[in-house]
């Protein structure tokens, strides 16, 4: 009979902080589209219903999928000793990772294109632009996510963990940004990819979001390595940079062969740069994930 109440009220714990949770995490998510909204200085309720801006709907998908990636990095692992200290490490978390999120956005912007003004393009209804901001924001939140996850307590320590693991995420993707420019350049005379998505190429986006993502996914290899400690916080830090630079080469390289593998005969300069088809860039795209997410999976 004990155990039956103790069983009983384990079932009530849980399903209190379930709700906890979830709450948080449902106020957060329609928080992030307000402030979207917010961040354009536009209505975010007339540019999805009255003026139908797709760009704008697929760039406020992005934050939102990235927020809730986010926040299952808060979700996971053991509740908190209370429901208050669940409700505030819940809202602390998720509080910050949409900040982060943003400010992932703002630096996407001024420093990995800075030669594209994201936010007008966006509300120039450029679905390229859209594809390309989306994936920022999920690249992002994936890094995020793994730090949330590798980090233990809510305390000084963890929040600067987290800030740390954003900046190398920034890093990363900035630094893949810039031979993904390379390698564009030199396979079209020059060109500028930065101009090709302002031109709205959307094959070469979805290429790109493919590239983004699956680094993402390879910077959080590191998590699986390095143990968590607030005495060795800044090794730690540094050894996840410098893994994340290694696997992600390990990434790129695997990629490219699984690519003229499974499009063995297609030109894929020819397909995607120059004919913008979205079918093949589609195929790069989930090659590239898929790849990123076997070897993740192998190293954990």
């Amino acid at each position: 009979m004990n155990t039956f109440f103790e069983i009983t009220a384990l079932n009530q714990d849980l399903l209190i902080y379930l709700v906890i949770d979830i709450s948080i995490a449902i106020v957060l998510l329609g928080a992030m589209r307000f402030i979207s909204g917010l961040s354009a200085k536009v209505n975010s309720t007339q540019e999805l219903a009255q003026k139908d801006n797709f760009a704008f709907g697929i760039s406020v998908a992005g934050s939102v999928a990235a927020l809730g990636i986010v926040l299952t990095g808060a979700i996971s692992g053991e509740n908190a000793p209370s429901y208050w200290m669940e409700f505030v490490g819940m809202f602390a978390y998720g509080t910050l990772g949409l900040i982060l999120i943003k400010i992932g956005r703002v630096i996407h912007d001024k420093l990995s294109l800075q030669r594209l003004n994201k936010t007008q393009e966006i509300l120039n209804e450029n679905l390229t632009v859209g594809i390309v901001d989306a994936a920022g924001a999920i690249a992002t939140a994936i890094i995020i996510r793994a730090v949330l996850l590798w980090v233990h307590g809510l305390n000084v320590d963890t929040f600067i963990a987290i800030i740390a693991g954003f900046i190398i995420s920034q890093a990363i993707l900035l630094l893949v940004t810039r031979l993904k420019e390379r390698q564009y350049a030199k396979n079209n005379q020059g060109d500028c990819l930065q101009e090709a998505f302002t031109r709205g190429q959307t094959a070469i986006a979805i290429r790109y979001a493919g590239q983004l993502i699956s680094t993402a996914l390879a910077v959080t290899a590191a998590s699986h390595f390095l143990t968590y400690s607030p005495e060795t916080l800044f090794y730690n830090l540094i050894s996840w940079f410098v893994f994340a630079v290694v696997v992600t080469l390990l990434v790129a390289i695997l990629t490219a062969i699984a690519k003229r593998i499974v499009l063995w005969g297609i030109n894929l300069v020819e397909e995607v740069d120059q004919q913008q088809n979205i079918g093949v860039a589609c195929v790069e795209m989930a090659t590239s994930i898929s790849i990123a997410l076997i070897l993740t999976a192998l190293m954990a």
